[in-house]
């Protein structure tokens, strides 16, 4: 079990050089630089040479690679171009609050609703609860959530008046961006969950605890649900991932403050420090929530906790 925590600690650091190798170099391919280019304009050569050298821009781009993961290792992500000098990692800690409030409630709602839908869909096949089950698991999947947010504004936003439009005034300027981003999730959760379900509710240990007489809840909750919930849980630790680091779109169009409007920000005035610290601080999300549903399928399913300890 050492071994095998220690090749994937291995594996997540060599994953995030990597990334953090090929961002710097692509990034340093967007046209422009961070700085107002009417501004530099009216600079002299020799003020333009001296502005360049005093952020380390004019060196060559092997030695800012060198430079950046030096202070990087010593875990210094920089200071942002564009937002007054404040420190990136500064910037990312006072931005993640609403993003992460914003994915937090789209999961749990989406997970909810999507377990429940998903489970009455199998317990009811080929029936009318069925059917409206895949309406909305394929209208969740079809229809981009920027869409149906806009729809969300106009209706509850306009003309109810029941929730705030856009901008980040109270917890109630949360709960449309969340649903609206909990859509993808119920769709996506209820599909695989009724397939899942399908499947064990098929095989020969279930039906034998249907013949024995077992009450169908003791079924659902003791042998379905803990059998059918592995696929459920690797599709969501990318969902969860995206939603708790923020959603480029539906951040913009409600107006809050979050890390994903912070990243269309920073790539807009090319800050390349701020594009840095937010691309390795997704990547670094990603891969330890993929190390934690690792960790998650032992507890569900005690066979997969036994083999990984035997390697």
């Amino acid at each position: 079990m050492k071994k095998y925590f220690f090749v994937r600690l291995l594996n997540i650091v060599i994953t995030l050089f990597v990334i953090a190798t090929v961002t710097f170099f692509l990034m340093k391919q967007l046209p422009g630089s961070p700085f107002d280019e009417e501004k530099l304009a009216d600079l002299s050569e020799e003020q333009r040479t001296e502005f360049f050298s005093r952020y380390g821009l004019d060196k060559p781009l092997t030695t800012q690679y060198m430079i950046y993961m030096g202070n990087l290792v010593q875990g210094d992500l920089g200071t942002s171009f564009y937002f007054k000098g404040q420190d990136v990692k500064s910037i990312i800690a006072d931005r993640i609050g609403p993003s992460a409030l914003l994915g937090t409630q789209a999961v749990l709602l989406g997970l909810t609703l999507g377990i429940i839908l998903g489970i009455i869909a199998a317990f009811r096949h080929n029936t009318i609860w069925d059917f409206s089950t895949m309406f909305i698991a394929v209208l969740g999947i079809s229809v981009p959530n920027f869409v149906f947010a806009a729809l969300l504004q106009y209706y509850v936003g306009l003309k109810m008046g029941i929730l705030p439009v856009a901008f980040w005034e109270s917890y109630s300027s949360s709960i449309m961006p969340s649903i609206s981003l909990s859509l993808i999730v119920i769709a996506l959760i209820a599909r695989y969950t009724r397939n899942e379900m399908l499947e064990v509710l098929g095989q020969d240990y279930m039906l034998t605890a249907k013949a024995k007489g077992v009450k169908q809840l003791k079924i659902i909750y003791k042998h379905a649900i803990r059998n059918a919930l592995i696929p459920v849980i690797t599709v969501l630790g990318p969902i969860s991932v995206s939603l708790l680091t923020g959603s480029l779109v539906i951040e913009n169009i409600f107006g809050v403050p979050g890390i994903g409007s912070l990243f269309v920000d920073s790539i807009k005035v090319n800050d390349y420090t701020t594009i840095m610290g937010l691309t390795l601080f997704y990547s670094a999300f990603f891969v330890l929530t993929m190390l934690i549903i690792d960790l998650l399928y032992g507890l569900i399913d005690p066979r997969i906790r036994i083999s990984g300890a035997k390697e």
